[in-house]
């Protein structure tokens, strides 16, 4: 069987399918070396037909570009195992040098330098000293941390069905949601203090400031970045209705995360590494915040059957000519 796959996007789906959706059979995990050596890794969902049609969850996975797009034959997938990385590290190793090296050979001395007049990098100075190379370890050191998180299957699953109840059956979630967003996290909240897992620091110091950081993160991302094209103009009326709108008080307006629930949260969530990723935000304060949003993700998961909504609502032919103008 060849794998296709399109343009992979955070927290987009990329193969979409030939069949109605059918429900998940088995989730793998693959690991994708590229010519380079760098490392790709994202999640394939298999549902049960008459042809086994593959699905790749996008949302753990970033920077595919177009040019990359091809059938990809199975026997360039590797499974996640040590030999697996032992080739990637190779692969690595073998590509650092000629890359670091031979860019500096290949374009040759400078025309109208002299030998020994220090105009090289990294020659000497007119002082006499010698500039100094940054080294290996600064580098490390400056690049910013990464969030993993541990997204449980039952919630990858529930994304493939959110997207295509959007994309696919033109539906919409019920606004506004019971339970919010903020409501949500203010559960949460509770049974951190109340539960104090263990793996977990200072859940009765640090809890409302997570808590407080992930709703303003929501807020400021949903129109930006978590909303198909197709919910668009359902979030025009519920910012008219709620917050811009003639009939609203001032002082009584309500951000997103007091009106939408636990679909949108899930979403974002998801796309909370990238967001990490072009913070300030310390290694410190990366992992303080990997460690709370993987319980979060957690409780989510238990709490799935009340948290979710079981259908959404199906929109009329007007809502729908105007998602497409």
């Amino acid at each position: 069987m060849d794998l296709l796959y399109t343009k992979l996007k955070c927290s987009k789906l990329a193969i979409l399918p030939k069949q109605p959706l059918l429900r998940a059979h088995l989730v793998l995990t693959v690991l994708f070396i590229t010519k380079g050596g760098s490392k790709r890794e994202f999640k394939i969902i298999i549902f049960a037909s008459t042809r086994a049609y593959l699905y790749v969850f996008g949302g753990l996975t970033c920077g595919f570009v177009a040019r990359w797009d091809e059938w990809v034959p199975l026997n360039r997938l590797l499974k996640h195992n040590e030999q697996s990385l032992e080739i990637q590290k190779s692969l690595q190793r073998s590509n650092v040098l000629p890359s670091s090296t031979g860019a500096s050979a290949s374009r040759g001395p400078k025309t109208g330098m002299k030998e020994g007049t220090g105009g090289a990098r990294g020659g000497a100075r007119k002082d006499g000293t010698r500039g100094t190379k940054r080294g290996r370890d600064e580098d490390d050191s400056s690049r910013k941390p990464e969030l993993k998180l541990n997204i449980p299957e039952v919630l990858k699953v529930f994304l493939v069905d959110d997207w295509e109840a959007v994309t696919k059956n033109n539906q919409l979630v019920s606004l506004p949601r019971t339970p919010t967003v903020v409501g949500l996290l203010d559960e949460f909240a509770a049974y951190i203090v109340q539960a104090k897992p263990p793996h977990l620091r200072d859940p009765v110091l640090l809890t409302p400031s997570i808590v407080s950081g992930l709703i303003v993160y929501f807020d400021r991302s949903l129109g930006a970045n978590l909303l198909y094209r197709f919910e668009r103009p359902q979030f025009a009326e519920v910012r008219r209705q709620y917050k811009t709108g003639q009939q609203v008080i001032i002082g009584q307006e309500k951000e997103p995360s007091a009106v939408y629930g636990a679909e949108h949260l899930l979403r974002m969530i998801v796309s909370l590494p990238g967001m990490i990723a072009s913070s300030s935000l310390d290694t410190e304060s990366v992992v303080l915040v990997r460690d709370y949003v993987n319980e979060l993700l957690e409780w989510m998961a238990k709490e799935r059957n009340r948290i979710f909504l079981a259908e959404y609502e199906t929109t009329s032919i007007a809502y729908q000519n105007v998602s497409r103008s």
